[in-house]
């Protein structure tokens, strides 16, 4: 539309990763879902699944989703390509590594680079990556910041 006025800049919305067609079958979906959401709180986007072919994970809200596609050429990663998530305190970054690391007890496919910090002065960063059958891992980080 001409004339609109943009009240905001551009925000990072989405991730979109090829996989292949039986990942997105019924019984890996489950896995998926069952993964995600238990360690970050994840859901399905129910009306725009297709099997083996559509998976799309809500993350938190409807405008920041993870786009998964059925590709005969799936993506493939070196082992820490990942996209960033963030949290707010150490209590919720513990929380969450908690939760993948009890989920790890239970299935030798979850991939887990444990916590470290980072100190640039006037940031600690603190973080730690973890991945469950996509090829991308995440890494959840926490910005202490001393201003």
């Amino acid at each position: 539309m001409s004339g609109t006025h943009v009240t905001r800049k551009p925000r990072l919305n989405h991730v979109a990763m090829s996989v292949p067609a039986d990942l997105l079958a019924e019984e890996s979906r489950r896995e998926l879902l069952r993964f995600y959401g238990d360690v970050f709180g994840w859901e399905e986007h129910a009306s725009e699944t297709i099997d083996r072919e559509i998976l799309v994970l809500r993350v938190h809200s409807n405008e920041q989703f993870v786009f998964l596609i059925a590709d005969d050429e799936p993506m493939t990663c070196p082992p820490k390509d990942h996209f960033g998530m963030s949290v707010a305190t150490m209590e919720e970054l513990d929380d969450t590594l908690a939760a993948a690391r009890r989920f790890a007890a239970t299935d030798d496919r979850v991939r887990i680079i444990d916590k470290h910090t980072d100190d640039f002065g006037v940031l600690k960063l603190t973080s730690f990556y973890c991945g469950f059958l996509l090829p991308m891992m995440i890494e959840v980080q926490h910005f202490d910041w001393d201003l």
